[in-house]
């Protein structure tokens, strides 16, 4: 895949001001972000999440995922680590659109589970694919990485394009009543690296009263 550096700019959060880049894949047209803090140039691992946009999470604050509560709890993290990157990948939906995402949904109300919502539509569990990492990585000049992640297949896909992982940390924000069963099933059938166990829940909400089964 061939993915062009575009421009530069300040973007400033409540956490830190940013250094936003923005990058353009000319053969589907998406366009790609990559949030930067610090020197990356420095010898040691720079702290790093991938992360594919979700924007029933990421801006509308959706509670039936952890993609928002992951995006903002990493950049805190990267924030007060004063050193990092966060790729935002344009890949809705694990990679199947927004329009088939409220598709998957409306099946996941009836009762599918997130993975049978997706194949049930004729698309695989997860079709995100991770190839711009190579050339927006070059771009920035990160070659090793402590990468915040659940999810094996983007240490895989880091291996692959010639960046080294030397430490995963775990992302376990955001748990709540309604993505509880959303959760365990990414665990059950997705290979994600996690437990509900091992999750904070979110303040303010009790997991004694199980949402309904139209939450996963």
């Amino acid at each position: 895949m061939t993915v062009h550096f575009v421009a530069s700019a300040q973007l400033p959060t409540p956490w830190a001001t940013f250094q936003m880049h923005g990058f353009e894949d000319p053969a589907t047209g998406k366009e790609h972000l990559a949030l930067t803090l610090g020197d990356l140039q420095q010898a040691e691992p720079v702290l790093m999440r991938v992360h594919s946009e979700c924007l029933t999470g990421d801006a509308l604050f959706s509670m039936r995922c952890d993609c928002g509560y992951q995006l903002q709890e990493a950049l805190r993290q990267i924030a007060q680590a004063g050193r990092g990157v966060l790729l935002y990948l344009r890949q809705e939906g694990r990679g199947i659109g927004l329009l088939n995402k409220i598709r998957a949904y409306h099946l996941q109300d009836a009762g599918a589970d997130t993975v049978e919502a997706n194949e049930h539509l004729g698309f695989g569990a997860d079709m995100r694919e991770y190839s711009m990492l190579q050339p927006m990585l070059a771009h920035l000049g990160v070659k090793e990485v402590r990468l915040l992640t659940n999810n094996p297949r983007k240490l895989d896909a880091l291996s692959r394009y010639g960046v080294q992982v030397v430490e995963r940390l775990p992302l376990t924000t955001g748990l709540n009543p309604h993505n509880h069963n959303y959760l365990s099933t990414k665990a059950s059938k997705l290979g994600h690296m996690m437990s509900t166990a091992d999750f904070t829940p979110v303040q303010g909400f009790s997991l004694a009263t199980p949402a309904p089964k139209t939450a996963d």
